[in-house]
Parts: C-alpha cells; sequence; structure tokens
C-alpha cells in the first residue's frame, strides 16, 4: 500500500517532536505523559466501545494497561516511596485486572471505573508539578 510523502512526512515530525519532548522532560513531566497517555487511551476505549469498533477498543485498553503495567507501575520506588509507592502499585494491578475483563466483556463501565480511580491520582500529580514551579497557592 502506498503511502503518500506528505504523511510520510508528518508521522516521522510527529515522531521527532514527541521524542524531544521525552528528552528534554524531566521526571515528573515523564510521569505526567504517561498520566496524559492513560487517560487518552481511556477515553478513546470508551467512545470504541460505545460505536461498537471492537478492535480499536482492544487496541486502546492494550495500550492503556501497557502505560500501567510498564510505564506508572514500572516508575515506582517502594524504597523511598513506602507505603505510598504500595498503594499506588495496588491501584494500577486493580486497574489493570479491571481493563483486562472490560476488554474481554467489552464493558464500558470498568473502563469508567478505571477512569475515576485514575483521575485524581492524575490531577494530584499534576498539582504537585504546578506547587513545585511555583504556580501553587
Amino acid at each position: 500500500m502506498y503511502t503518500p510523502v506528505s504523511s510520510r512526512a508528518a508521522t516521522a515530525y510527529r515522531q521527532v517532536g514527541v521524542q524531544s519532548c521525552v528528552d528534554g522532560a524531566t521526571p515528573h513531566m515523564l510521569i505526567k505523559m504517561l498520566f496524559d497517555g492513560l487517560m487518552q487511551s481511556l477515553n478513546a476505549a470508551r467512545g470504541a466501545l460505545q460505536r461498537g469498533e471492537i478492535e480499536e477498543k482492544g487496541r486502546q485498553l492494550g495500550k492503556a494497561v501497557r502505560i500501567l503495567e510498564e510505564g506508572l507501575k514500572a516508575g515506582l520506588n517502594p524504597e523511598q516511596g513506602g507505603e505510598l509507592a504500595g498503594n499506588l502499585r495496588a491501584l494500577y494491578d486493580y486497574c489493570i485486572k479491571r481493563l483486562t475483563l472490560a476488554n474481554l466483556r467489552n464493558d464500558i463501565g470498568m473502563v469508567e471505573e478505571v477512569v475515576e480511580l485514575i483521575t485524581p491520582v492524575a490531577k494530584s500529580w499534576e498539582q504537585i508539578g504546578a506547587d513545585n514551579q511555583g504556580g501553587g497557592a
């Protein structure tokens, strides 16, 4: 299948842009980027479920699980984080299980449950960054 040069160029440009953002990001910003990507995938999965797009739902839920498992959960440091890291690990494990079931059962309610559980954590992480940059009250 032929892909137009402009489409290939746009894809390459986006990849370079994303890589540049990652390369220049602080550890805090990297976690924020993971939360942003997770929320995007969860919202895309909800939309795919509503439209009956099963393949896209599976792709988006798979991406969300990978972000939880390989990004957020893998980035936890139990030595420094103590009880908080343990609680986050348990939350991420629970969310992974719920998303796996949501994928198997095509259950939008389980996806929404994970959104409700992750949103306060993501917002808190964003607020920590704002407070540390002098943006807090």
